[in-house]
């Protein structure tokens, strides 16, 4: 008996991880996808990254020959371009925190950044640098509460 409730324990912990890898989820609204599969983003945490291309767009299930593109609170697949020479030419997982396009809320409220930025993060979900410069979209927020947590501005 004690044996498979450390198995059954064990499992939970796993899924709790896959689910915080993948953000909260829930009723997640439409938003206009900005960022397509070759964007290079700005690296808004303190890990040493400063320039992030787009490679794929986690979750992404398209169509033939569309390109995948992500939207603010969408976690990506990206290589550093521009960084600490530890950190360039490798691949990592980020979080989209802000987007040029417009994306209209559900109050109706249209909002615009001025910079396309993301947030590294760690496969199971966790934040890989300690600190965010400037603001975070309030969906990207609350779809990943680690970075809510991490941010100075929420918009």
């Amino acid at each position: 008996m004690l044996k498979n409730w450390r198995k059954d324990d064990v499992a939970a912990r796993a899924k709790g991880r896959a689910f915080m890898a993948r953000g909260v989820l829930g009723q997640r609204p439409k938003i206009s996808r900005g960022l397509p599969a070759g964007s290079i983003v700005k690296c808004t945490d303190n890990t040493g990254a400063r320039k992030l291309r787009v490679i794929q767009v986690m979750g992404y299930k398209g169509r033939l020959r569309r390109v995948p593109a992500a939207s603010v609170g969408d976690m990506i697949v990206v290589s550093v371009r521009k960084g600490t020479p530890d950190m360039r030419k490798k691949i990592f997982q980020a979080v989209v925190v802000r987007q040029k396009k417009p994306y209209r809320r559900a109050d109706g409220i249209w909002v615009q950044f001025e910079d396309n930025a993301a947030v590294m993060i760690t496969p199971e979900g966790e934040m890989r640098g300690s600190e965010i410069r400037g603001p975070v979209a309030r969906e990207a927020a609350e779809r990943w509460p680690r970075i809510a947590s991490a941010s100075s501005i929420i918009v």
